[in-house]
C-alpha cells in the first residue's frame, strides 16, 4: 500500500495555492503557453494547486509537490501508469462498478451517495435525474466535490441514457428537461442524413458536458429486424449499411472527432453487442422469458455491420446485450449459451480479437443481480424491476452474485453496470478467480478515459453557462429541422397536404395541443363535424397478451378519435408515431392523409401540415399489412415480408 502524505493547510508552503474559499469553486484559468502545451483551466473545491516552472497543477494526492499523474503535460498513458501504482486493490475495484446516483425529492441524496464514494471508492455513476440544466450542473458538481475530497482525488464519470428524444421509457431513456428535442434515433434513420446525425451527436455532446455528464449510453447499433421488438425506436432502422453510417456519424459528433474521444467530448458507449434486434418473437430480454435472440435466417453477420461504424469512429465503450444468442453457430463456432456479458468468445475473440476494440466494455445493468422465482415468472406489463431488485443473469442464474462478478470480468467486461459491490471483485482476486493483472487492465482503460476527458484538471461545470447552452434557440432550430426531415408522408389523398391557412380556420385535435394550434391563429373545436381539418396522433397500440402486437383493434382511445373524425366526414390527417413498424392497414383506408412521425413537436407538426416545412423522411423499415405477416417473418432478417403495406425507404413528397 502506498503511504500518502496528508493534505496541506493554507500555510503549508509558498509554492501552493489553496483552491478553496468557503467551499466555493475556485478556477485557475489558462495562462502560460510553452512547448509542452497550453495551461489548461483548473478547478477545485478542496484540493490545493501547486506551481512549477510557471505552470499550475492540482495537488490531488495532497503531497505538497507535483506527482506524475497530476502533471497534465504527460500523456494519459503515462499518468495512468503512475496512478495505478498508487492505488489499492479496493480502489481499483471501485473503478470497475458503474452505480446509480441515488435521488431524493428531485436531487441527489448525498447521504446515500457518500459511502459509495468514500468507502467503496466508486467513481462511475449513471444519472437518471431529469432536472433543469442549472440544477443538473449543480448536482453533478456536488458529486465531484465529494470525489475530490477522497485520497488521490480521482474524479467521477457521470453517464446518462438518451435524453434528447421524445420517447421516455424507464431504464432506457430519460425525460428531457430543457434539452434540445430531436426525433428519436429511428427518426434520424428516416431522415437518413449523416450530416444531421453528426450534428445531433455534437449537440448531445455540448449539452451533456455543459451539465457535467461525460458518458453517453448510446447509440444503439442494433438493427430493426424483428418488428415486434419494443426497442426499435432507439435504433437506426433495418438497413445495416445505413445504420453503420449513422452510428459512425453519431459517435463522431458525440466524441468530438472522427478519430475518437476528445477533451471536450462525451465517451459514447455503443450497444448492444450483438444481435439484440433479433429477439425471439420480439420479446424484451430485460425479462427472463425474453432472454433469447434467435437467428432462423442465419443472418448474425448483418447484426455486426453497424458496429463497424462505431469502430471506425474509435468508439470509447461497448455495452454487451443481455440476450443469449440461442443455438447460434457463427463461422463454425458454437456460441456459449450465456448472456453476452458473460460470453468470453463474444467479448474477447470477436470484439477485441477480430474487431480490435481497445476501449472500455461496460456491461448492461443488473447482469450480476439475482432473479428469483418471482423474477423468472415476471412479464410485461409488470416492470422488470421488482421487490427482488434488478437481475438479468441469463444463462448463469444458478451462480452466486460474487461468482457472476468474477465471471463477467473474466469474460472481458471492464465495468459492471448497475453494480455497487466492488468488494466482490476484491474477493475474486483473493480467492484466485481473477488475476491482479486483469484488474489493472480494466482500471487502466477506465482511468485513460478520465484523463482524455480532462477530468483530473477540471471536473466541474458552470451552472449559469449550462442554462445558456442547453436547449438554446440555435440548437433547437437544428432539432426542429431534424424533426421535419424525419416526417414520412405515407398517403395524401386528393393532395390534401399541405393545407392552406385560407381554407382551414377551425381544427379538431387529438393528441395535439390546442395552444399550438391557437398560436397559428386557428380555432379549436371538440366537434370534428364543425372542423375544417382533423389532426389525430396515434401511438403504438402495444396490443396482445405480451404487448407486442402492432395493429389497432379499434378499442384504443386515439383510434376511436380517428374513427370519430372519419365518421364526421371531415378531412383527417393521421399522425402515427412509429416506435415500431405498426400495422396501419385500417388507418390508411380511413384517413385522408397519413404523416408518420418518430417524435415531433406540435409546432413542427402543424408547420409541416400547413406547408411551412416539408416532410422529407423515408421509412426506416417496412410496414406490414397484418400481424399474420409479422408472425411469418424471420427475426434476424431485415425487411423480409413478401408484400408489405409500405416497403422500407418509402416516402411521398408534397405534390
Amino acid at each position: 500500500m502506498t503511504t500518502r502524505r496528508p493534505r496541506l493547510s493554507k500555510s503549508a508552503a509558498s509554492t501552493i495555492v489553496v483552491a478553496m474559499t468557503a467551499g466555493l469553486l475556485t478556477v485557475v484559468s489558462a495562462g502560460t503557453v510553452a512547448a509542452a502545451g497550453r495551461q489548461p483551466e483548473l478547478a477545485s473545491r478542496s484540493t490545493a494547486v501547486v506551481a512549477q516552472n510557471g505552470y499550475r497543477f492540482r495537488d490531488l494526492d495532497g503531497s505538497g509537490d507535483l506527482t506524475p499523474y497530476e502533471d497534465w503535460r504527460l500523456s494519459p498513458r503515462e499518468r495512468v501508469q503512475d496512478l495505478l501504482k498508487r492505488m489499492t486493490l479496493a480502489e481499483k475495484a471501485g473503478l470497475m462498478v458503474h452505480s446509480e446516483l441515488p435521488t431524493s425529492d428531485g436531487l441527489y441524496n448525498i447521504a446515500a451517495l457518500t459511502p459509495l464514494v468514500q468507502e467503496r471508492h466508486i467513481r462511475a455513476f449513471i444519472t437518471r435525474l431529469s432536472a433543469e440544466p442549472q440544477i443538473m450542473a449543480g448536482q453533478n458538481n456536488a458529486l465531484q466535490a465529494l470525489a475530490e475530497q477522497q485520497p488521490l482525488g480521482i474524479p467521477a464519470s457521470i453517464s446518462s441514457d438518451p435524453r434528447n428524444g421524445f420517447s421516455v421509457t424507464a431504464g432506457q431513456t430519460v425525460a428531457g428537461a430543457g434539452t434540445t428535442a430531436f426525433p428519436d434515433f429511428i427518426g434520424m434513420a428516416a431522415a437518413g442524413s449523416t450530416t444531421l446525425t453528426k450534428k445531433f451527436g455534437d449537440i448531445t455532446r455540448a449539452e451533456y458536458r455543459a451539465v457535467g455528464i461525460h458518458t453517453g449510453l448510446s447509440p444503439q447499433a442494433d438493427i430493426a429486424t424483428e418488428p415486434r421488438w419494443t426497442r426499435i425506436n432507439g435504433t437506426f432502422g433495418s438497413d445495416p449499411a445505413q445504420a453503420k453510417r449513422l452510428v459512425e456519424a453519431m459517435i463522431t459528433g458525440m466524441q468530438g472527432s472522427p478519430a475518437g474521444l476528445t477533451r471536450d467530448g462525451v465517451a459514447a458507449v455503443v450497444k448492444h453487442w450483438a444481435g439484440y434486434g433479433a429477439q425471439d418473437n420480439g420479446y424484451d430480454s430485460h425479462y427472463y422469458y425474453g432472454r433469447y435472440a434467435v437467428f432462423p435466417g442465419n443472418n448474425f453477420s448483418d447484426h455486426l455491420k453497424p458496429f463497424e461504424g462505431a469502430f471506425r469512429a474509435d468508439v470509447a465503450g461497448v455495452m454487451p446485450t443481455y440476450s443469449i444468442l440461442k443455438d447460434l453457430v457463427f463461422k463454425g463456432h458454437p456460441v456459449e449459451q450465456v448472456g453476452a456479458g458473460f460470453n468470453e468468445w463474444l467479448l474477447q475473440d470477436l470484439l477485441r480479437g477480430r474487431y480490435g476494440f481497445r476501449g472500455v466494455i461496460l456491461s448492461d445493468w443488473g447482469i450480476t443481480g439475482n432473479c428469483p422465482q418471482a423474477c423468472l415468472e415476471n412479464r410485461p406489463p409488470n416492470f422488470f424491476v421488482g421487490p427482488w431488485g434488478v437481475g438479468m443473469p441469463w444463462g448463469v442464474e444458478n451462480l452466486t452474485v460474487q461468482q457472476r462478478y468474477a465471471l463477467t470480468i473474466h469474460a472481458g467486461v471492464d465495468q459492471i453496470g448497475g453494480a455497487d459491490q466492488p468488494e466482490n471483485i476484491v474477493t475474486a482476486v483473493s480467492n484466485g478467480q481473477l488475476s491482479a493483472g486483469r484488474i489493472d487492465e480494466a482500471a487502466r482503460r477506465i482511468l485513460f478515459e478520465k484523463f482524455k476527458l480532462g477530468l483530473f484538471e477540471n471536473p466541474y461545470v458552470d451552472p449559469q453557462r449550462a442554462a445558456k447552452i442547453v436547449g438554446n434557440a440555435k440548437f433547437q432550430a437544428m432539432g426542429d429541422r431534424a424533426q421535419a426531415a424525419s416526417l414520412t408522408l405515407l398517403t395524401n389523398k386528393g393532395n390534401l397536404l399541405p393545407v392552406s391557412d385560407r381554407r382551414v380556420k377551425t381544427v379538431y385535435l387529438f393528441g395535439v395541443s390546442a395552444d399550438a394550434a391557437k398560436a397559428r391563429g386557428l380555432a379549436v373545436t371538440n366537434d370534428p363535424a364543425a372542423a375544417d381539418l382533423a389532426v389525430v396522433r396515434l401511438s403504438d397500440p402495444r396490443g396482445g397478451a405480451d404487448l407486442t402486437d402492432l395493429n389497432f383493434t379499434g378499442a384504443e382511445t386515439d383510434y376511436a378519435a380517428l374513427q370519430k373524425a372519419v365518421d364526421a366526414g371531415t378531412p383527417v390527417v393521421a399522425a402515427p408515431k412509429l416506435d415500431r413498424p405498426l400495422v396501419l392497414t385500417n388507418v390508411v383506408d380511413r384517413a385522408t392523409a397519413v404523416l408518420a412521425n418518430y417524435g415531433v413537436s406540435d409546432r413542427v407538426l402543424l408547420d409541416t401540415l400547413f406547408g411551412d416545412r416539408t416532410p422529407a423522411g423515408r421509412l426506416p423499415f417496412e410496414l406490414p399489412r397484418s400481424m399474420d405477416q409479422v408472425s411469418q417473418q424471420l427475426e434476424d432478417v431485415p425487411d423480409d415480408i413478401a408484400d408489405p403495406l409500405f416497403p422500407a425507404g418509402y416516402g411521398k413528397r408534397y405534390r
